[in-house]
């Protein structure tokens, strides 16, 4: 079904692609081929993404640069270039650059969800 809506989406030719939540009804295996098909697509045709995920690991998987949004309400609050080397794997995920990106950008975001919050 996921397949069938990127396609679908491809069919006018766009520039610009929008994703929100695309894969997370998905189970984590699941989810990850379709991340690996995204990446295929995306090198085949070189088009703009923006992809809206809540899943750290993806954002970082799939992007080029992530963009952390504060709380309510949702301002820009980092970018945070991903530079993990293509085409990415499977192995990609398993990789200590790929770790240290994902702790980089976890980081971010702790930072602007508990500013404003009382300290204990």
């Amino acid at each position: 079904q996921q397949r069938v809506s990127i396609a679908r989406a491809l069919v006018f030719d766009p520039t610009l692609i929008l994703m929100d939540e695309p894969f997370g009804a998905l189970d984590e295996f699941t989810r990850e081929r379709m991340n690996l098909e995204l990446l295929d697509i995306w090198a085949a045709t070189h088009k703009t993404v923006i992809f809206v995920t809540h899943s750290i690991s993806e954002a970082v998987f799939l992007s080029n640069r992530v963009v952390v949004m504060t709380p309510r309400p949702g301002k820009i609050a980092a970018v945070v270039d991903i530079d993990l080397p293509y085409p990415r794997t499977f192995d990609t995920r398993e990789s200590e650059q790929f770790f240290d990106l994902v702790t980089q950008v976890r980081e971010t975001l702790r930072e602007e969800f508990t500013r404003g919050e009382p300290s204990s």
